[in-house]
């Protein structure tokens, strides 16, 4: 259970809220689906292609949408916003507005806000950023995710397990790795975890990152 199944979504509805609020009709459900991952793919390559960041970590936790009758709310979690806003003021501005016109809102409004998470490296999705940059820049699969477990550790994480999968260090042969470090009940109902699935091209080929990060239990 707890390798085949995501954990976000097996604890929906227990200690987990969905990325997405909003209600539809039926007939109505597919478009408004495929909505929220125009917008998420928009502003995730939007983001890569600014290269705010030397490091290629670009920061980006998760992005929340909220869907009312006339209002789009968009809500990007940065773990560096201040590369987004001291390096590029208008960056904002000029995403809202390509945004507005990609969508084709209509008489909806778009409101994009910015929320720091104040422990970056508490984030799963910003160390699978981390490891896939190093990767990318040839580290060892092993370092990299020590490294990145070192900066959890930093951050007062209380467990967290990494495993990256595929052609590691460009052997013939496709494996996986993993390590764990601290408490992590996967299968564990009532635990909360951060999780993510990250793919990352390489030379040799695309290799996967799984990282979950235990949060606590919920009571």
């Amino acid at each position: 259970m707890g390798q085949k199944i995501n954990p976000l979504g097996l604890r929906l509805g227990t200690n987990q809220d969905h990325y997405s609020i909003w209600f539809s009709q039926p007939k109505a459900y597919s478009k408004s689906l495929q909505e929220d991952q125009k917008i998420r793919s928009f502003i995730r390559k939007y983001i890569q292609n600014m290269k705010i960041s030397p490091s290629g970590v670009e920061g980006l936790a998760r992005i929340s949408i909220y869907k009312r009758i006339d209002l789009i709310e968009v809500r990007i979690f940065l773990g560096f916003p201040k590369l987004l806003l001291e390096n590029r003021p208008q960056g904002l501005e000029k995403l809202q507005i390509t945004l507005q016109k990609e969508l084709n809102c209509g008489n909806r409004r778009l409101n994009i806000v910015i929320t720091k998470v104040e422990k970056p490296y508490s984030n799963p999705n910003i160390l699978a950023e981390f490891i896939a940059g190093q990767l990318k820049n040839r580290v060892s699969v092993r370092q990299a995710m020590k490294k990145a477990i070192e900066l959890a550790e930093e951050a007062d994480t209380k467990g967290i397990q990494v495993q990256v999968a595929g052609r590691l260090n460009g052997q013939d042969i496709a494996r996986v790795q993993w390590i764990r470090e601290g408490r992590v009940p996967r299968q564990t109902i009532r635990a909360t975890f951060d999780y993510c699935s990250y793919p990352v091209r390489t030379i040799y080929g695309i290799l996967g990152i799984k990282i979950w990060i235990f949060v606590g239990e919920a009571k």
